[in-house]
């Protein structure tokens, strides 16, 4: 009997259970049928899974979300993407989104739009850019004018009508700021005022360097770092010739480090940016290979000092060779409108290690989609942990350059669909070495400013650092 009662129990439990599992599968079935196939689940809080990387689990979605973590990024680095959504350009700049949080000191005008012949007011040390922006110099003073445009992007950078990016911001409280931009335009200080002019004693270019340093050793921003988070511009190789040595904990911006010993300027502290191009954007370019009938193009000095004198070799090696342009040139009487043709009309575009190892000459390569042959070993390049050179520029060690032959055995041989595909890259990456007001999305004022934020977790590693044995002092 109880047995009986036992089986008779044990099939109606299996009965139950039998019955509750086909309703949970009907349920499920349900809801799959049920289910509205264009909507999407809300989004991952990353932050739940610091250690993960983030993909799309959708059918043919097999590309990492925007904002995963990359392992080959130290932690808390950002990555900064090149090919935001182009929507983002036409909304206002939201400065509560800008990733890089800059205290510009407002410093006397001798010191910035002073050198344009720009007269104060005495209401402010800034001109009112809303209303008239003084001009920068032309000719040669432009290449190295990124002072200008990064002191504009600043300026202007709390408008409440601007459109297009910002990258950076400008703060009033020096504490909340990443970094501390210094507005001293270094390059047209030394274009213009390095020669005395009597009855000086001293030229206008070194006085103001030394006021620079006392004016910046005296500040608390610059004694609570160090001037580790400090900012300086002195993209001419000749600019801030004195003070370089007393102001080096902090980080320049510069053409490249051909006058700097490494103590002082170095690739892992400070940052190289392009030279503005000098010759005419090439606008609607739809010139194909057999459309420029030079082959190989330079026009510019010859005969250099230093690392320069590959110049002179080069020009002797190929002066005779068929479809090689290779002359004297500079921008006086009409040189930068015939550069401009030159380089238009031409495959291929020499840029050669001049008095240092940088030159605009490879900026205007670029604008021109002449791609550009760099002879030049000691070279740093502006933005090249996100940009790949080798892409869209041919790159010659100057050993192998000067070997007869060589050079033009190397140039031949590239193929026209080889040279097709590098003339498309240029077109593609020649906003990124663009300086104008107002800036646009990933122009070279941009980069600029996303080549600093990159910097900036290093920077603070060190300002820590040097603060280890300061905060409790005994006398000794």
């Amino acid at each position: 009997m109880a047995n009986r009662n036992t089986q008779t129990h044990g099939l109606v439990s299996r009965k139950f259970l039998c019955c509750w599992l086909f309703l949970v599968i009907v349920l499920v079935l349900y809801c799959i049928f049920s289910w509205d196939s264009t909507s999407l689940p809300a989004p991952i809080d990353h932050s739940l899974f610091p250690n993960q990387k983030a993909f799309s689990l959708f059918e043919n979605q097999s590309i990492p979300l925007r904002d995963e973590l990359r392992d080959d990024l130290p932690l808390n680095q950002e990555t900064y993407s090149l090919d935001q959504p182009k929507e983002q350009e036409l909304k206002k700049c939201d400065p509560s989104k800008a990733i890089l949080k800059v205290f510009m000191y407002d410093m006397p005008p001798e010191f910035h739009f002073g050198l344009l012949d720009w007269v104060a007011d005495g209401k402010s040390v800034w001109p009112d850019i809303r209303t008239k922006i003084p001009s920068y110099p032309g000719g040669l003073n432009l290449q190295h004018s990124i002072e200008y445009w990064l002191t504009l992007d600043l300026l202007s950078s709390r408008f409440p009508d601007r459109s297009g990016p910002c990258t950076a911001v400008r703060v009033e409280d020096s504490r909340e700021a990443d970094v501390v931009f210094v507005p001293f335009f270094s390059s047209l200080s030394y274009n213009r005022h390095s020669k005395i002019k009597p009855p000086e004693k001293v030229s206008r270019n070194k006085m103001l360097q030394q006021k620079l340093v006392m004016y910046l050793t005296a500040q608390e921003e610059w004694k609570r770092s160090g001037g580790k988070d400090h900012i300086i511009m002195a993209h001419h190789p000749n600019s801030m010739l004195d003070a370089r040595t007393k102001l080096w904990p902090c980080m320049f911006i510069l053409a490249d480090f051909g006058r700097y010993i490494p103590r002082v300027a170095n690739v892992e502290k400070d940052i190289i940016a392009p030279y503005k191009h000098v010759i005419k954007t090439f606008v609607n370019d739809t010139s194909m290979y057999d459309d420029r009938p030079t082959l190989l193009y330079f026009q510019g000095a010859i005969y250099r000092k230093d690392g320069g004198s590959i110049r002179q070799e080069l020009f002797y090696l190929l002066r005779n060779e068929k479809d090689v342009h290779f002359s004297f040139g500079s921008v006086q009487a009409n040189g930068i409108n015939e550069a401009s043709q030159g380089m238009h009309s031409s495959k291929f575009c020499l840029n050669i290690a001049g008095d240092t190892p940088s030159s605009n000459r490879l900026f205007d390569a670029i604008t021109s989609h002449c791609v550009p042959v760099i002879i030049s070993d000691e070279i740093e390049l502006p933005f090249e942990d996100v940009l790949d050179y080798s892409e869209f520029c041919i790159f010659v060690r100057a050993s192998d350059a000067v070997k007869e032959g060589f050079l033009m055995k190397l140039i031949r041989g590239i193929s026209r669909e080889e040279w097709t595909r590098m003339w498309k890259k240029l077109k593609e990456v020649e906003g990124y070495f663009e300086f104008q007001y107002p800036s646009r999305k990933d122009d070279a004022v941009q980069m600029i400013w996303q080549a600093v934020a990159r910097k900036v977790p290093a920077i603070r590693l060190k300002v820590h650092r040097s603060r280890r044995f300061s905060r409790f002092k005994i006398g000794r």
